[in-house]
Formats: C-alpha cells, structure tokens, sequence
C-alpha cells in the first residue's frame, strides 16, 4: 500500500474527502516526526511505538575495495509494532498462504 492508497482508506472508513484525509495523514505524520524530533519517542497504544535509536560507531569495510572505512555514530527512527498490531498481521498471514 502506497500514500496515496492509505489516503483512499482513509477516506472511506473515516467518510470525510480525500483531500480531508490526505491533510489528516501529513498532521499525523508531521506530529510523529516532531515527536520523534523532540521526545525522541511516541507511543500509541495497540499499535506501536515509534523511536529514535542510536547507532554507535563503529569500523566497516568497502565492499567494492576491501578497504576499511570507519562508519560515525548516528540516530536513525525506528519503529515497535504492539501485541495488537502483531496479532492482526499475524491473522492476516495465516489466511492468505
């Protein structure tokens, strides 16, 4: 599924336009991002838990010339799906073989 599919979801469950959902997905998605920006984390509850996770530095290797290279510590967003999500896509899995 793609935005603008998600949109079309959206917009038939929630019986609002498709630019109304549209606006509704990019707030939502603007305030995880600054929630990520400024906590570091955002939780809802059933569905998962979003948060920034550090990656330490560390030494790699260019796969291309062999050469050793070193890799800087960074930040990267992540994302824990909660028991309900978990248990839905597990449902989903099982009756779609």
């Amino acid at each position: 599924m793609n935005k603008t599919e998600l949109i079309e979801v959206i917009s038939s469950k929630a019986k609002i336009t498709k630019a109304e959902a549209g606006k509704a997905l990019a707030a939502t998605l603007d305030g995880i991002t600054e929630g990520l920006a400024s906590d570091g984390k955002v939780t809802l509850v059933g569905f998962g838990t979003f948060e920034v996770r550090t990656r330490s530095a560390r030494t790699g290797r260019n796969p291309r010339t062999g050469e050793t290279i070193k890799i800087a510590a960074s930040k990267a967003p992540a994302f824990k799906p909660g028991k309900e999500m978990k248990a839905a896509v597990a449902v989903k899995k099982k009756g779609k073989k």
